[in-house]
């Protein structure tokens, strides 16, 4: 049995429990219904109609008790990388080879919206609710579809479309919808809801609020702009990830290549300006605070227990710990499971050396941001230690390093021997090297209540103001031709608060032009927003996914490969919905 989203009381669990029964049986008509829990007996109040919701919103921290989310969203772009056995079939671009990785992205997708459509249908007829708080459970729900169907028309291209669920009459066998008229659906989803929900202010924590409505509805906005524009350059610093010199691998510093973008199939009907203007004014609307008080918080209290619900996360997908059903393994897979000093499990996931090579030396995105020591069980039973990047910086802050001092009375050098600086100086011997043991491990989800614990309560963020922000500026840069002052500052916002260097218009390395700074926010984003389930999608919209992806030139600096073809742009549908579903014929191009 399967416990709820945020329900703390025994009472509470206990009767969502069975509503939960009742909705999982509903989904599954070819096994016996245990519908003990009938809506009727859900009542019709503020709370019955708070149970709906928090049913729907249960499927949301499902998604992540095994894995295969963020993995289906994160794994395949470019700078992502970890050891091949982890990074899997999907990691390597055979979407195919392993339908537990790609398949949950469509199936826990259309179970969330079949939830939200049961929980819509029972909320509407209520009478006795509060007319205020029933819009607002209303506008969750039209929200949490809205969000499904983005995850989906991303991932697949055209996508069934269920207005209700299939328990109210819908067609089972739905066909797929043109991805404009999916957009379509979704952009009335969520322009209904910012208007029906609470703002950040009066909403419960962790539940979806008129901010996140507009904040999505700013994303798709933009997606849509930068995937209909026809033609454009963006540059991408990337490139060859090393040398081998005596068989001998040598990391090369990420390099500027110009990219000649793509109209993405399927968004040739929209007006690219008109979207980008859109997304400009959406993303204006939220920075400026209409849907709710947010901001770009200190960069020490973004990634904690105490700051992961506070008004720099949008939107996050919740967890708690140790709970078997709403718990995640984002600390383990991330940042690895740590007792007693030592990584005992986990830590695989994570970051290219092109991607840390981004960021200025200064920038807190990488000083605090990436896990520069560690020591794995079975090291550290030998008395060894990690440090990353294995760069001049780092190896004499692990290993120490002599300098002249001065010179004797014969004029001979002086040499002394500067010993390793704390944190290095705690008795491990340290050392690097070139495998996926090697890689920039993020700590934004190191921060369980206990890290020694498999399912943590590290939330997931899916909207942060930081991404409003580039949204923003991406924009405003588009709509206009050229980058505005105010399309500068939002960018240089999210850069400040890392103690990045501000960009400026003119000079070297100057963004004053359309190409340099969209190519800036393009990058900016992989920076900011990184192992947050954006990248593969930043590029897909941007026309260049394929070029930026074999650019690399096969195999990144740990053995993954990131070789891609045509038909790596979009997923594959589940075998099993292409061969039950009746009005769908034939797979996405490239795939069975």
């Amino acid at each position: 049995m399967k416990k709820l989203f945020s329900i703390k009381s025994s009472q509470s669990k206990c009767f969502m429990v069975c509503l939960l029964i009742f909705m999982l049986a509903s989904c599954k008509p070819e096994e016996q219904v245990y519908d003990f829990v009938s809506p009727a007996q859900v009542g019709d109040s503020d709370a019955a109609a708070d149970k709906w919701a928090l049913g729907a919103y249960n499927e949301l921290s499902l998604m992540f008790r095994y894995s295969e989310f963020p993995a289906v969203l994160e794994y395949d772009d470019d700078y992502t990388t970890g050891p091949s056995w982890a990074f899997g079939e999907l990691g390597a671009g055979n979407f195919q080879g392993n339908s537990k990785q790609t398949d949950p992205l469509w199936t826990y997708s259309y179970v969330l919206i079949h939830r939200a459509n049961r929980a819509i249908t029972n909320i509407e007829t209520m009478t006795k609710t509060t007319p205020e708080y029933k819009n607002n459970v209303l506008g969750e729900m039209y929200f949490l579809k809205a969000f499904s169907y983005f995850l989906l028309v991303r991932a697949y291209g055209d996508v069934p479309i269920f207005v209700k669920a299939v328990d109210d009459g819908e067609d089972i066998n739905q066909p797929r919808q043109p991805i404009k008229d999916v957009y379509a659906h979704i952009i009335d989803l969520l322009t209904q809801a910012k208007d029906m929900m609470y703002t950040n202010a009066k909403a419960q924590p962790g539940r979806a609020t008129a901010g996140a409505a507009a904040s999505l509805l700013a994303k798709v906005y933009v997606t849509i702009g930068s995937a209909s524009l026809q033609s454009g350059d963006v540059i991408v610093r990337g490139g060859k990830p090393y040398d081998l010199v005596n068989n001998v691998q040598v990391r090369t510093m990420p390099s500027p290549i110009t990219f000649h973008k793509k109209q993405v199939k399927g968004y040739e009907s929209f007006d690219s300006k008109q979207y980008f203007k859109l997304a400009m004014d959406m993303a204006d609307d939220v920075i400026k605070g209409k849907y709710g008080a947010y901001q770009l918080v200190n960069f020490n209290d973004m990634w904690t227990q105490a700051g992961k619900n506070n008004g720099e996360h949008i939107f996050s997908v919740q967890s708690y710990m140790g709970d078997q059903d709403l718990g995640n393994h984002l600390t383990r897979d991330f940042a690895g499971l740590v007792e007693n000093n030592q990584i005992i499990s986990g830590m695989w996931y994570g970051l290219r050396d092109h991607w840390y090579k981004l960021f200025e030396p200064q920038d807190l995105r990488i000083v605090q941001g990436v896990a520069h020591r560690w020591s794995r069980n079975f090291d550290y039973a030998n008395h060894i230690g990690t440090f990353y990047p294995n760069n001049d910086e780092y190896r004499k802050k692990a290993l120490g390093y002599d300098q002249q001092t001065g010179v004797d009375g014969s004029g001979n050098p002086i040499i002394t021997h500067v010993p390793p600086v704390a944190p290095y100086n705690d008795g491990l011997n340290y050392g690097s090297g070139t495998d996926a043991n090697y890689i920039a491990f993020l700590n934004k989800f190191a921060y369980p209540s206990d890290r020694s614990k498999d399912q943590s309560d590290v939330n997931y963020p899916f909207l942060r103001f930081a991404d409003v922000k580039l949204i923003y500026a991406e924009a405003a840069n588009e709509y206009n031709g050229a980058p505005t002052s105010e399309a500068l500052a939002s960018l240089n916002d999210v850069r400040v608060r890392s103690n990045a260097t501000p960009k400026q218009m003119g000079g070297a390395g100057g963004v004053g032009t359309l190409v340099a700074f969209r190519s800036a926010v393009l990058e900016e984003r992989a920076m900011e927003l990184a192992l947050e389930g954006d990248r593969r999608w930043d590029l897909i919209r941007w026309g260049i996914y394929l070029d930026v992806m074999n650019s690399i030139q096969g195999n990144d600096e740990v053995g993954v490969t990131k070789v891609r073809q045509e038909r790596n742009l979009l997923y594959p549908l589940p075998i099993s919905e292409v061969s039950t579903n009746i009005n769908i014929h034939g797979n996405n191009p490239g795939w069975n």
